[in-house]
């Protein structure tokens, strides 16, 4: 990969992560007092049980290695700006959405890594030159923070500023997550087919499995259905962007065949998403729809 490519991946990751930033403000990590269960199921799915589980399936379908460290990363990564809208479209609690996203932005700086490096030295057996060394650490939490600090300074002192730019910069971060998949599969066409029937599974299981845990675990512990909607959303839609570029990067794990897991998913999602949305909303638009009984106060006209 030419060295234009890889910084154009970086920058491109940066704007991705200034656009999260500019929908940010402290307030949405103070909110968590207000929903302090859902933010801890989600917390708990994300980071214990989604990882557990997807090391289960991929370990149970004797997936490819490199594809199997790919899906990893793709798990160990927070939800990505779709979360948001499938949530609203689907009546979720949106806010909630942010203040997940903006909790789980900052905890995925240390779980990313660790999840990664855990997954390189089990499935790839570590080894000199496996893995994310601190440096490469340091250089993912650069990309990362550096840019969501900016967009949430921007947010606090420019307000109007970040209000011009945050719909620009989601329509460049779509943009970019389209040509980051692009080239994921650019990078190891020749194998893209071949992988394809094998990892599209196990990417369809995963983002099935992601999204009814993120809603049904939320439920059983007696989350409303709005916060437990927010909560499939976020946990369901990774921020592949972040994933395929550690994986395609040289300065990082330089590897078109680990980003071609995440790629796939990302593809797959935007499609299991909003069926999925439809149907766990069905109970709300009924609800909504019922009309008041006799008796009961009726909106004004």
């Amino acid at each position: 990969m030419s060295t234009f490519v890889s910084v154009a991946l970086l920058v491109a990751l940066a704007v991705v992560m200034l656009g999260l930033g500019l929908s940010l403000t402290v307030a949405d990590f103070a909110r968590v007092a207000k929903r302090p269960k859902a933010v801890v199921v989600v917390l708990v799915c994300q980071f214990v049980i989604l990882p557990a589980a997807c090391f289960g399936l991929v370990t149970a379908f004797g997936t490819e290695p490199v594809l199997a460290v790919g899906m990893m990363l793709l798990v160990a990564t927070p939800g990505g700006p779709a979360a948001n809208l499938f949530s609203h479209l689907a009546g979720g609690d949106v806010a909630l959405n942010v203040t997940l996203t903006a909790v789980t932005s900052v905890i995925s700086v240390v779980a990313f890594p660790l999840i990664a490096n855990l997954s390189l030295a089990h499935f790839l057996g570590g080894g000199p030159g496996v893995g994310l060394s601190f440096d490469k650490v340091v250089q993912v939490m650069a990309v990362v923070v550096i840019p969501v600090a900016t967009g949430m300074l921007i947010r606090r002192w420019r307000p109007g500023v970040a209000d011009r730019s945050e719909r620009p910069v989601k329509i460049v971060s779509v943009v970019v997550l389209v040509l980051v998949i692009a080239l994921a599969i650019a990078g190891d066409q020749g194998r893209f087919l071949a992988y394809l029937g094998e990892i599209s599974v196990v990417a369809f299981l995963m983002g099935l499995l992601s999204l009814t845990l993120g809603y049904v675990a939320p439920r059983l512990l007696r989350v409303g259905p709005r916060q437990a909607i927010a909560s499939a959303m976020e946990i369901g839609i990774h921020n592949a962007t972040v994933a395929v570029t550690v994986a395609l990067s040289p300065q990082f794990l330089n590897s078109p065949r680990m980003a071609l897991a995440p790629a796939i998913y990302a593809m797959q999602i935007m499609i299991i998403a909003p069926v999925f949305a439809y149907l766990i909303s069905r109970p709300l638009r009924r609800t909504a729809a019922v009309p008041p009984a006799d008796g009961a106060a009726r909106p004004a006209a």
